[in-house]
């Protein structure tokens, strides 16, 4: 294993989406854990601008036009994503309801107290979690609502091997107390929280990837990259599957003050 290289995201963007375009989901989440977070939000049938922020190919995105009356705008900063939302999208039949955008969660494209509600599953570490709360509250109108999937620390103390992975990886990993501390240090009343069941992880998402892993190493023809990013891949499984008792996600909601 390249010592250059300690997770997925030091490779480049279109191994990444090469890979990550293929499954159906490109983090742990489900249909279920959508529509529970969902039902966190009060007077959700008058919620009608709405941000997908790190949107990926949009299963999500999907489960939210269906469950709500919002059109919602989608953003990844990957075109392959989006490419792929884009014909996900048409076949559900949903163009008059989502719009996609090629952009970055650090500089998105609304005015201020535009939308009623933002949302990121298992996206807003690209920006950080606290600079995230932050930055998107001026978006919100006030009574707005956010919510997001954030890696979480479960337990106040952890084996060495998984502390020094997430502090080397994404240092901005806590407890669910100091996560919703953050939340209400932006300018949000702390609304929901809840912990994504193992099944997110292990069904939705990891059982997808040997077919995936193997036909991506087929057409990239096995080279050394490929492999070493396939090894990146499973080694952020294994480390999962050893230590699930102490990380997983988060579901975050919060109400602009």
């Amino acid at each position: 294993m390249s010592k250059d290289l300690t997770t997925i995201v030091d490779f480049n963007y279109s191994l990444i989406a090469d890979f990550f375009k293929h499954l159906n989901r490109q983090g742990p989440g489900s249909l279920q854990v959508t529509k529970q977070a969902l039902s966190y939000i009060d007077n959700l049938s008058q919620v009608k601008n709405m941000a997908d922020i790190g949107c990926g190919t949009g299963t999500q995105t999907l489960t939210l036009a269906t469950n709500t009356n919002a059109h919602i705008t989608a953003i990844d900063l990957i075109p392959e994503m989006i490419e792929v939302m884009d014909t996900r999208i048409v076949d559900a039949g949903m163009s008059d309801r989502i719009t996609t955008i090629v952009g970055s969660m650090d500089n998105l494209p609304f005015e201020e107290s535009l939308l009623d509600l933002m949302w990121a599953e298992g996206s807003i570490y690209g920006i950080g979690y606290e600079r995230g709360m932050n930055e998107w509250h001026k978006y919100l109108k006030t009574g707005g609502y956010i919510a997001v999937s954030e890696a979480t620390w479960f337990t106040n103390e952890r084996p060495a091997e998984i502390e020094e992975f997430w502090n080397e990886n994404y240092p901005e990993i806590d407890t669910a107390p100091v996560k919703i501390r953050q939340m209400q240090d932006a300018g949000y009343t702390p609304v929901a929280y809840f912990k994504l069941p193992e099944y997110t992880w292990i069904d939705c998402f990891f059982k997808e990837m040997p077919p995936v892993a193997k036909d991506f190493l087929t057409r990239n023809g096995n080279n050394e990259t490929a492999k070493i990013f396939i090894e990146m891949v499973e080694h952020e499984e294994s480390l999962y599957m050893k230590y699930k008792e102490y990380y997983g996600y988060g579901f975050y909601i919060g109400k602009k003050i």
